[in-house]
Order: structure tokens, then C-alpha cells, then sequence
């Protein structure tokens, strides 16, 4: 297996190349106010990048593209004026999204997971990356299942690069149809992460809330 690549909140990873929730609906909305409406954690715990974590708990993984699920259902949306994105520098089989040459940009990441963990405490650690951002401010989060599977959602705005930057990011931890989901240790790690520059998260909400509101995790039938 390879070992876990470091997933949540990749806009640091975009611009390589670019120039520049459960019974809840999300609600990117939320990322236009100006004013959070929660807080970061004021816990004294280090903050450990999610990938970190599972790797420190025996925990590996290898990437697989969408398409490449045998067991498993997983749909990205793609807005009009949308288009695929490539870049070397992604994991294998990374699906991503941009309107134009740069942000708005979406990222979907399929990892198959080995090794049986505990998946609540897990997602205790999946918005880690996302906090540890430069000056972030945490504006919206969940731990509600989605689709029926344990997940984690926050949203937030962090500076990157001396711009603002606003993102969604959504973690499941999903398991596939039988007999894959009855095998001990085998889950998949699927995100999505949609980032935006702040003073254009207003304008691109309605394209973005149709990317969220689209995006589908289920076991095969």
C-alpha cells in the first residue's frame, strides 16, 4: 500500500498549477457572512494532520480513481462552464473540477483504506488540516452521517498565498456492497473539497451549492 497523502484543505496543492452531511443539507451560503458562526477549537491538543493520525494508528491507503470503484458510487457534479483539471502533481486518480484557469476548483480524492480503526475517533481528527490553515476561521462544521456514512464536514476561510480563501470540505468514511463492506479493516476515505477566493464566494455559491448539493457516496448496487 502507499502511504496516506496528506488530503484535507488542498488549495495549498492547487496552486502548483493554477494561476492565481447527513440529514442537513450543506450550506455554502454560510461562507459569505463575514462574521463566523462558530469557532475554532481552544483545546491545548496539537493539531495532527488526518493523515498523519491514521498512519500513526497503522492505518494505509492507496488512491483510486471514482471511476475505478467496483463497490462503490461516488458522483461529482460538474456546473456548466466547468471543466476537468489536470495536474501531475495530484495523487493518481484525483478527479478535479475548475471553472476558467482558476479558482473556483473542485477536488474529489478515493482512497481505499487497510486496517480496521476506530471511525468515530477517526473523524474527531478530520478537520485538523483545515484548522491548522493560516488564519483560518471556522464559519460552519458537522459530524452528522452522510448518505449513511460517518463524516465529518467544515467549512472555513484561511489566507493563502496573501489571498483570502473560502472552502468546503467534506471527509466519509465509506464501506462498499458485500462482499467488500463484511471484510474486516476495508473502508474507503472519500472528500470533497470546493475552495473559492473570498470575495467570490457569493458570486460562485450557486454553482458551488450544486456541486455539494450533487455529490453522492453509496455502496454499489
Amino acid at each position: 500500500m502507499n502511504r496516506l497523502t496528506r488530503w484535507v484543505v488542498p488549495a495549498a496543492v492547487l496552486t502548483v498549477g493554477l494561476t492565481a452531511c447527513g440529514p442537513a443539507a450543506p450550506e455554502y451560503k454560510s461562507l459569505w457572512s463575514s462574521s463566523p458562526t462558530t469557532t475554532t477549537s481552544t483545546s491545548d491538543e496539537p493539531l495532527v494532520p488526518f493523515s498523519q493520525y491514521l498512519e500513526g494508528i497503522g492505518v494505509t491507503g492507496a488512491a483510486i480513481a471514482p471511476d475505478k470503484l467496483t463497490d462503490l458510487v461516488v458522483t461529482l457534479p460538474s456546473p456548466p462552464g466547468w471543466q476537468p483539471y489536470a495536474n501531475p502533481n495530484l495523487a493518481p486518480g484525483t478527479r478535479t473540477i475548475a471553472k476558467g484557469t482558476t479558482y473556483p476548483i473542485a477536488m474529489l480524492l478515493v482512497f481505499r483504506l487497510t486496517g480496521d480503526f476506530d471511525v468515530a475517533e477517526a473523524l474527531k481528527h478530520a478537520d485538523a488540516d483545515a484548522e491548522m490553515s493560516k488564519d483560518f476561521r471556522k464559519l460552519n462544521g458537522s459530524k452528522e452521517n452522510f448518505k449513511g456514512f460517518p463524516s465529518s464536514m467544515i467549512e472555513g476561510s484561511y489566507d493563502l498565498n496573501g489571498q483570502r480563501m473560502q472552502s468546503y470540505n467534506r471527509i466519509v468514511i465509506a464501506t462498499g456492497k458485500p462482499p467488500a463492506a463484511n471484510i474486516p479493516g476495508l473502508r474507503y476515505l472519500v472528500q470533497l473539497t470546493v475552495t473559492s477566493f473570498a470575495n467570490e464566494a457569493r458570486a460562485n455559491g450557486p454553482d458551488i451549492e450544486q456541486i455539494i448539493s450533487g455529490f453522492t457516496v453509496a455502496a454499489a448496487k
